[in-house]
């Protein structure tokens, strides 16, 4: 295990397969994070660190980054039954699960298929669906991320101004930090197969299905999933709670992540179930 800031320690399950970062106490309500295309576990460090004095907190490296194997065929079918194995794997089947873009698509397609049972969901920076791969945005999607990469830069070279991207005019700065360096440690190979595992996904038809307590977590400057879209996602979700973050762009968490961690907690503190 290598230590981290506040107690946090990277680890990963018996088998080797997935690598992950853990604190706070084993025997508490225990939260599980799951981030994006462009991340890994440590990009959730903020709300470790918040969270692991009342809670286990757990952060997953999603197949095919930090120290998790990759999938030989990534989609988000497969990608939905490799969190399901390592929940299960951790004896966490019914944690806490919050999920930021790619990671919130996993959790819906993951509940869709009955592969957790989640006592509640966080889902930020995410929509429902990505729509037909042949599609103007989905085009213009794909291209504009892969394009650079096409002509032959790296993630490292491209992870600034990716980041730069992906946040509103004013972040924090260790969480900008944070988020550059997860970018810049992505491989390459990880980040084109992420891109092309969204294009099938369509969870729509779930949403009314969803009846475990969800906060939906949108930042005004993410163009990548719009605060209107998350609102629309939520409207049909019947147990869920808006928030929307002022000035924050796709990576909420790491942007403004003291304002994300209050929205966080004070969802949590108003459902006694979830410390069931």
């Amino acid at each position: 295990m290598a230590a981290g800031s506040a107690g946090i320690t990277r680890t990963a399950t018996a088998d080797g397969r997935f690598g992950y970062t853990e604190g706070g106490d084993a025997s508490g309500t225990t939260i599980v994070f799951i981030h994006g295309i462009g991340g890994r576990a440590e990009v959730f460090d903020p709300q470790m660190a918040a969270f692991a004095p009342d809670f286990h907190v757990i952060s997953w490296d999603v197949p095919g980054y930090g120290t998790s194997a990759p999938l030989e065929t990534a989609t988000l079918p497969t990608l939905a039954a490799a969190l399901g194995d390592f929940l299960s794997a951790i004896d966490a089947r019914d944690a806490i699960l919050v999920g930021q873009s790619l990671g919130g698509m996993i959790v819906q397609e993951a509940m869709a298929a009955g592969l957790v049972s989640p006592k509640a969901i966080v889902l930020t920076g995410t929509s429902p669906a990505f729509g037909r791969p042949d599609g103007d945005f989905q085009k213009k999607f794909i291209e504009g991320r892969l394009a650079p990469l096409d002509a032959g830069r790296t993630m490292a070279e491209l992870a600034d101004g990716m980041m730069k991207g992906l946040t509103g005019p004013n972040p924090d700065p260790e969480g900008f930090r944070i988020g550059r360096d997860a970018l810049a440690a992505t491989p390459e190979e990880s980040f084109r197969a992420m891109v092309y595992a969204l294009v099938d996904f369509d969870q729509r038809a779930n949403l009314p299905n969803i009846s475990v307590p969800a906060l939906l977590i949108a930042g005004t400057e993410d163009t990548s999933a719009p605060p209107q879209v998350m609102q629309k996602m939520a409207d049909k979700i019947a147990t869920a709670t808006y928030v929307q973050l002022d000035g924050a762009g796709h990576l909420a968490n790491l942007d403004q992540p003291d304002a994300f961690t209050e929205a966080m907690r004070d969802f949590l503190a108003g459902h006694d179930s979830v410390h069931a």
